[in-house]
Parts: C-alpha cells; structure tokens; sequence
C-alpha cells in the first residue's frame, strides 16, 4: 500500500472498516441534499470508517479554496472567480444533522479569502439552523483564519459554538512551505483572541507530524497552542492525499503518539487525540465529552 509519494505504509496506518453499515446511508443523504465532506474533497482516510458509522464533516462554502496549502487535495481556485455561497446550504446542512441523527456535528470549510467576512456568516448560520432543527445536537466548527479579520471571528462566536477549532497544521518554520499565505503567528492570535472573546468555551487545534519537523518545535508549538487558551489537542500522522502535495518525511511510530499524548496532558490540555490516524473531525464528539469530563 503506497501513499501519494510513493512510501510504503507502515502496518500501524492500515485503516480497518467499522461494520455499523451505514456507509450507503450517509452518501445517499449526502447526495440528496447536494452536500459536500471534508472526508471525500481531502481524501481523509478514516472516510470508510466514518461513513459506515454513520458520521462525517461537512464542508460547507464550496468545494473550491483560495489557498493553495502544499499538505491538502481539494481544489485550489487559482485565480478563479468563486460563486457566492448557497443561501440555504446552512438549512440543508441542518436536514442532514437530523436525518442522520446527529448527536455531535462537525462543519468546516474551504478558505474563502474572496468574501468580505471571509466565511463567518455562512458558519454562523450553519450554527443556528442546527440548533433550530436538532436543538440537543453538540456543533463544532473548524474554520479558517480569516485573514486575522476579528470582526469575522466575533460572528462566529456570536453563535456560540460547543467547540471553536482552528488548525495550525505545523510548526513555525514548515509555514511557507506546508501553509504559504497562512501564517503561524496569525493562527494563534486567532485563537488568543477567541478565547478572550468567550472565557471557558472550548478551544481546539491540532498539528500533523511527519513533515519534517524537530521535537522541540513539536514541543514549543504545544506550549504556544496552551498560553493561547487551546484546551482541545488533536495530533496525527500526515499522509500526502495526491501526488504533487508535500511528500511525507517520516512515518511516526504509534508509541510516539501516546508519549506526545502524555506530555500534552501535562502540559494542561484537557483532551488530546493523538495517534497515526487522528484528524481533526475523528471522535470530535468523544473529545468533547472527555474535555467536559475533565472540567467536571
């Protein structure tokens, strides 16, 4: 089994099919309401697993990004004019919550840098048509940076959100060539700044290792994440989606992932999910229940 460059995978990053069965389930919802996943447009590997369950995040906005990260497979814009967003795909987001009986949903998005607010209405919305249909439904959002645009962010913690997530992805010096028009230090006064717009609220990020970074950098990266008020930890293995993405530089062995797990929870994070096949959206609802857990 080969990733996109062309690296034999270790037998720890063989992906086993949950039997919940639900996999036809979901796509025909999906397919119905005319809705897209980040689990299909970044060819997450966890997709069969997911969707047999009976979960998956949405990807509302679009299938279409401004950015041209070196580490994602959805498609870029490359100078393209973008259409505006669906008005009703919040609506639409909302059915799908329900009819999949949703206890915990998660929305994310393309990077929209060509709205004014960049995106923060359409995930504000998303919030509340949720919290209209299927009231008792957790919601987290994952979003962009917004350019640093606080104005943004205040109208999606205007929503209140169960979870607010932004990724940083990598460490500081992997930036321009893993996140380039993304900037680490803007990530993390994304993130400062919500959680001193909302005190207490949960606050999420995660990093991908494997492309490349050192220890300490992993480490220094963890320590900014907590004086910037993040509560909520994901770290997984980064897998190049397609050819042509940043290549993989080094598998990380599983025993790795439980010694970064512990050394976080030290730290002060009250939820850590770290393991090869982590991502963001994976057990979003059970990290939730573990940070509230935690806080209980």
């Amino acid at each position: 089994m080969e990733d996109g460059g062309n690296r034999r995978k270790p037998s720890w990053l063989r992906v086993s099919r949950a039997a919940c069965g639900k996999s036809a389930d979901v796509r025909r919802t999906l397919a119905g309401l005319g809705l897209a996943t980040v689990c299909s447009e970044a060819a997450c590997p966890n997709i069969g697993r997911c969707f047999s369950c009976g979960t998956a995040a949405f990807l509302i906005l679009g299938g279409i990004c401004t950015r041209a990260c070196g580490y994602c497979a959805i498609e870029k814009a490359a100078g393209r004019r973008l259409p505006p967003p669906d008005e009703d795909e919040p609506e639409r987001v909302a059915m799908a919550v329900a009819a999949m009986g949703l206890r915990f949903a998660v929305v994310t998005s393309v990077t929209r840098d060509d709205l004014p607010d960049g995106g923060a209405s359409a995930f504000a919305a998303t919030i509340r048509a949720i919290r209209t249909t299927t009231p008792g439904t957790g919601v987290e959002v994952l979003t962009p940076d917004f350019q640093g645009d606080f104005r943004s962010l205040e109208t999606v913690a205007g929503a209140i959100p169960d979870v607010f997530n932004h990724n940083i992805e990598t460490v500081e010096r992997l930036f321009p060539r893993v996140r380039p028009g993304a900037s680490f230090r803007r990530s993390l006064d994304l993130l400062s700044e919500y959680s001193r717009m909302r005190p207490g609220m949960p606050l999420k990020s995660g990093l991908m290792l494997g492309l490349g970074e050192e220890e300490s950098e992993i480490a220094e990266s963890l320590e900014a994440l907590r004086r910037a008020g993040v509560r909520m930890l994901t770290l997984g293995q980064y897998l190049q989606p397609v050819k042509g993405c940043v290549p993989v530089e080094r598998f990380i062995p599983p025993d790795e992932f439980d010694s970064w797990r512990e050394r976080a929870l030290a730290m002060g994070f009250g939820s850590v999910a770290s393991g090869p096949l982590v991502r963001s959206s994976f057990g979003a609802g059970d990290s939730f229940e573990e940070l509230s857990g935690h806080d209980g």
